[in-house]
């Protein structure tokens, strides 16, 4: 099994990045969080990775930090939830603040997330207290800098196009999406901004 990818970004396009190692390109999907730490184009990176292979794929997942790679995976485990609503939860909201909702029983904070119904949620609740008892935030990356790089993009209409395909990749329906990027203040903002504020408006 892959577990650590260490090489240069050439491609990122939430929720898939590649990472060349060796003139070998490696397609790795991500949750938003840690698309917000990835550095430039053509930069070094370091990533956890998850690997699942099912019968007609292999597919590798990365994460920024040990957490993020730790609730993944238990969030796969959870009947019902597999790595892509896994990879929605984590982009939606941190592993600090999933934690903290679910010894909270609060189920509208996971409601609000895209694909997550009532009945997900109640699932999500029951299954994953037990498992976060001994939970510790821990956000150390593999990363020896933390790095908010952003795309530079040639025009506005670029960086909302952008933005509005990584909110549909996430789940949420075209109009969803375009409303939420409509909503939002996009003087002087890049694409990984947009996205960030528009799932932060989301949740609260």
């Amino acid at each position: 099994m892959i577990g650590r990818l260490s090489g240069t970004l050439i491609q990122k396009q939430p929720p898939m990045l590649m990472i060349d190692i060796h003139g070998v390109g490696y397609e790795v999907q991500a949750p938003m969080s840690t698309f917000y730490q990835l550095p430039e184009l053509d930069q070094a990176v370091v990533l956890l990775t998850h690997m699942v292979v099912r019968e007609d794929a292999q597919l590798l997942y990365g994460f920024y930090s040990e957490s993020e790679r730790l609730l993944f995976k238990s969030l796969i485990k959870v009947n019902g939830v597999g790595p892509k609503l896994a990879l929605t939860i984590l982009s939606g909201i941190s592993a600090d603040e999933f934690v903290q909702v679910v010894k909270n029983n609060d189920e509208s904070g996971l409601v609000r997330l895209p694909g997550i119904g009532k009945k997900t949620a109640q699932r999500l609740i029951v299954e994953m207290k037990d498992r976060l008892d001994d939970w510790q935030g821990n956000n150390t990356s593999e990363q020896d800098k933390t790095s908010t790089g952003s795309t530079h993009l040639n025009s506005e209409q670029d960086i909302i196009k952008e933005a509005t395909s990584a909110l549909i990749a996430l789940g949420y329906k075209p109009v969803e999406a375009s409303k939420m990027i409509s909503q939002l203040d996009k003087q002087d903002q890049n694409s990984q901004s947009l996205i960030k504020q528009a799932l932060k408006n989301t949740v609260r």
